[in-house]
């Protein structure tokens, strides 16, 4: 059987973001979402939780160590002069060290305020992944995985993608997934021996800021058998991107093709099933 994941990254980070990802909810294309627990609108993305019905619909921790201001206090590693994290650049060369124990201690208080604070307002947390993938970097997956575990939280992004040389994408981003792609496959044996579950598959990396109908109806024909995660960023235009250095118009883009019915056709063709990580150990 092949079964299907929608994940819509960035819930919090702006009202736009949020009304794009509840409208996709809403025409049943997006299934789960993960939701930034410092975000700027994080309390107008619970309103709309709350009120929304979405009970079929799965929500998820969006770990952000890269951009803005933590919610924990003093952190002595993951933060600048300047009380903010260190950027993504920043951010990726520090995680990507072997760690240790003071990095391991600013992730756990601050993977643990981030999850608490989505908890206290309610929502029932299925799983977790990291803006940017900071989650399955070396210095950062077994703490985030034992904070997670500890709160209750079984379920994980893992960023591995099946990518193929010789298309178009551009080398910078296939250079890009190719790295996360390496730390997802390393992390799903160690998140295998934690007990933590993962989608059979995933997709999303090579198609940043390039989604449209026509790769969507692609994935839909050539998914494999299993479960498969898609991490997309759909959204309405917003003024400013307070956590993305994507464009709003790349948003919106994403969007329309989610809500074009050539790609619902698509998976009704492939046999494909929609769930949510609610579904994924079923």
């Amino acid at each position: 059987m092949r079964r299907l994941i929608i994940n819509a990254d960035d819930l919090g980070a702006d009202v736009a973001r949020n009304e794009g990802i509840f409208e996709a909810i809403r025409a049943g294309v997006v299934t789960s979402a993960s939701i930034l627990p410092n975000g700027p609108a994080l309390d107008h993305a619970i309103e709309g939780i709350r009120a929304g019905g979405f009970d079929r619909v799965s929500f998820g921790v969006h770990l952000n160590l890269s951009e803005g201001r933590p919610l924990a206090s003093g952190l002595s590693r993951l933060t600048g002069p300047d009380g903010r994290f260190l950027g993504k650049a920043g951010t990726h060369r520090l995680l990507m060290g072997p760690g240790d124990a003071s990095i391991e201690a600013d992730i756990a208080r601050e993977a643990a305020l981030q999850i608490r604070r989505l908890c206290d307002a309610g929502v029932d947390v299925t799983h977790i992944d990291g803006h940017q993938h900071v989650h399955v970097f070396p210095a950062a997956l077994r703490a985030v995985a034992a904070v997670a575990k500890g709160l209750g939280i079984r379920r994980m992004r893992i960023p591995e993608e099946t990518l193929r040389s010789g298309d178009d994408t551009p080398a910078g981003l296939m250079e890009e997934a190719r790295r996360f792609s390496a730390l997802g496959r390393k992390a799903r044996k160690v998140l295998a021996g934690m007990r933590i579950a993962a989608s059979d598959h995933f997709r999303g990396l090579v198609l940043k800021g390039r989604l449209d109908p026509a790769a969507l109806v692609k994935l839909a024909g050539t998914l494999p058998e299993g479960t498969t995660e898609l991490m997309v960023h759909p959204g309405r235009a917003a003024d400013r991107e307070p956590f993305s250095a994507f464009s709003s118009a790349d948003r919106e883009r994403e969007l329309e093709a989610l809500l074009d019915p050539r790609f619902r056709l698509a998976l009704d063709s492939s046999g494909a099933v929609l769930i949510s990580f609610r579904e994924m150990d079923r």
